[in-house]
């Protein structure tokens, strides 16, 4: 017996990869968290399935569900929002289905964090500037393990995404503040990045409380902090290796002037 999890990708329904769709459009039974994925993309479940909305459920509830409709002998997905390996929850799923002899497939979708560094054109590790991007949250009702607290981890400079912060910026910004970052650090906001309504704030660290608060974001909101979204990063001379024309490797020989 299994069941498949599916990544959905952050919002427009042609952003699931096509091994998702093929797999919704042959289940039995699509189980969604439908506040957070596009109803756009589960209308494309086939004819007959049943579609059922888990927002209201608990986990309990779910799993379940999930158990008696496989035991039914049907095909069973559960659709995730974004990639189901970053804040999806997922793990507590596998458990209790595992216990009940069910096994899980996994199909991984584009993350949020991906699709609002597209949104607004940056690239994320910029040679000489920065190697290295964390993925992380900030502490809220939910703590966070006391050696990764923001503060700590924003000692190393290097891009920062904030997943599930957009109600704590006065928290986040105090602690980039603490760990040595500057008022002036670009800041990137992508609200529902890749549905129709989705917005980009461009701000500093200093001002994006205010303006986060003056846009109305407080949920379902990316933040992409650190200097490889300053927006004139183009006008800098940040190179990589891999297409200096001096550099080798085996498919390309150096060029010597």
């Amino acid at each position: 017996m299994k069941i498949t999890i599916i990544g959905a990708g952050p919002g427009a329904p042609d952003l699931i990869t096509v091994r998702g769709l093929r797999l919704l459009q042959e289940a039995d039974v699509v189980m969604y968290a439908d506040s957070l994925v596009s109803e756009e993309l589960v209308s494309q479940s086939k004819q007959g399935a049943e579609v059922i909305k888990t927002a209201g459920m608990h986990l309990e509830e779910m799993v379940d569900l999930m158990v008696d409709r496989v035991k039914e002998g049907k095909k069973v997905v559960r659709v995730h929002t974004g990639d189901p390996a970053v804040y999806g929850a997922i793990m507590e799923q596998m458990v209790l289905l595992k216990e009940k002899g069910v096994d899980v497939e996994i199909v991984p979708g584009v993350s949020s964090v991906f699709a609002s560094a597209a949104a607004v054109g940056a690239e994320l590790t910029i040679p000489d500037l920065t190697q290295t991007v964390i993925l992380t949250r900030a502490e809220g009702r939910t703590p966070v393990p006391e050696c990764e607290k923001l503060k700590d981890l924003a000692k190393h400079h290097c891009t920062i995404a904030l997943f599930l912060s957009a109600t704590l910026t006065k928290k986040v910004v105090k602690e980039f503040l603490d760990a040595g970052w500057s008022e002036d650090t670009p800041v990137a906001v992508v609200y529902k990045a890749t549905w129709p309504d989705q917005k980009i704030l461009r701000t500093t660290l200093e001002h994006l409380d205010e303006q986060m608060k003056v846009n109305g974001m407080r949920k379902q909101a990316m933040i992409l902090a650190g200097w490889a979204l300053d927006e004139n990063i183009g006008d800098k001379d940040y190179r990589s290796k891999l297409y200096d024309k001096e550099f080798t490797h085996g498919f390309r020989k150096g060029v010597r002037e």
